[in-house]
């Protein structure tokens, strides 16, 4: 298997070292040439300045987008007009309308088009979805997110809920196993041109609710969710994959393997490739999720619940 990556930047280097590891990646581009270049020599593969260079000079199967979200429209829809498999880093696009465009575009071609959001591939997730799925402590009622960090300094063209709030609005969606009826949010902006703190709360049917607290302003790396089911509540943290069961007196720790997330999220997109059942996230569930971030946006600015109906 062959696989380009378009996008060398911050979070980028993650992927090119991983797809290196597994041996499958075959060339780098980056807007950046000297970055590209940098990149293609330290992993000995071909460096490209430019998508239609790239396109022109290499065969390959897939590709993954990392570069800023208002890129990932032109990219992906080039990619995928070539028939090739595309992973696009998280949100997958700015406004859902490109967003359903790209995912016509991928069922068409007949080939995948992806997200990353890469909690789903996070074991502790995984852990919980399994509890909840089998009703281990009741029925899931209510999750809760927090998600804190000093302000990413690369991050230029979107807020903290583009950035930052869409991957626990992805994994409640993947918790509960539905889409939210409605969005209420809160948000504000202290030192970025965009949002950098906000509150969201999705309502499910049956009064089920996530609420997710991100912010950009507190010195201390924060990811941790709560899952309040009817017999207990399940806590994670996201980074050290630690859970823990609190039931009436009685606070258990489960045992899970931590493992790195992006590791399992690439290898089940490659996997995907390859026609084998891997689950990935549906190009429909992230158009959902740039849905669900419009509507966030769109309640702070007017201070009412947006009513949403998603597929």
């Amino acid at each position: 298997m062959k696989i380009v990556q378009i996008g060398t930047g911050g979070w980028g280097k993650n992927h090119t070292r991983i797809l290196s590891q597994l041996g499958v990646l075959v060339a780098v581009c980056d807007a950046d040439s000297q970055k590209s270049k940098e990149y293609g020599e330290k992993y000995s593969v071909n460096h490209y300045d430019s998508l239609d260079k790239l396109l022109d000079s290499e065969e390959f199967d897939g590709a993954f987008v990392v570069t800023p979200t208002s890129t990932h429209t032109t990219i992906a829809k080039k990619l995928l007009e070539a028939k090739k498999h595309v992973f696009v880093e998280k949100p997958m696009t700015y406004k859902s309308e490109d967003g359903e465009t790209l995912a016509k575009l991928a069922e068409k071609n007949k080939v995948i088009l992806t997200c990353g959001y890469i909690e789903r591939f996070n074991p502790a997730v995984d852990v919980v979805k399994k509890m909840v799925k089998d009703k281990t402590y009741g029925d899931l009622v209510m999750l809760e997110f927090h998600r804190e960090n000093r302000m990413p300094l690369h991050i230029k063209d979107v807020g903290i809920i583009y950035d930052t709030s869409v991957h626990d609005i992805d994994t409640a969606n993947w918790l509960f196993d539905d889409m939210p009826q409605v969005v209420f949010a809160r948000a504000g902006k202290i030192k970025h041109e965009h949002e950098d703190f906000a509150s969201i709360m999705l309502g499910y049917k049956n009064d089920k609710v996530a609420i997710i607290s991100s912010n950009w302003i507190t010195p201390k790396k924060v990811r941790k969710f709560s899952a309040v089911c009817t017999d207990a509540i399940i806590s994670s943290d996201f980074i050290s994959q630690e859970i823990t069961v609190e039931k009436n007196e009685d606070t258990e720790t489960v045992q899970n393997e931590k493992q790195e997330p992006l590791l399992l999220e690439i290898q089940s997109f490659l996997g995907a490739i390859k026609g084998e059942n891997e689950q990935v996230v549906k190009a429909q569930q992230a158009v959902n999720v740039t849905k669900i971030a419009e509507a966030a946006l769109l309640s702070s600015q007017k201070g009412i619940p947006i009513y949403l109906d998603l597929k």
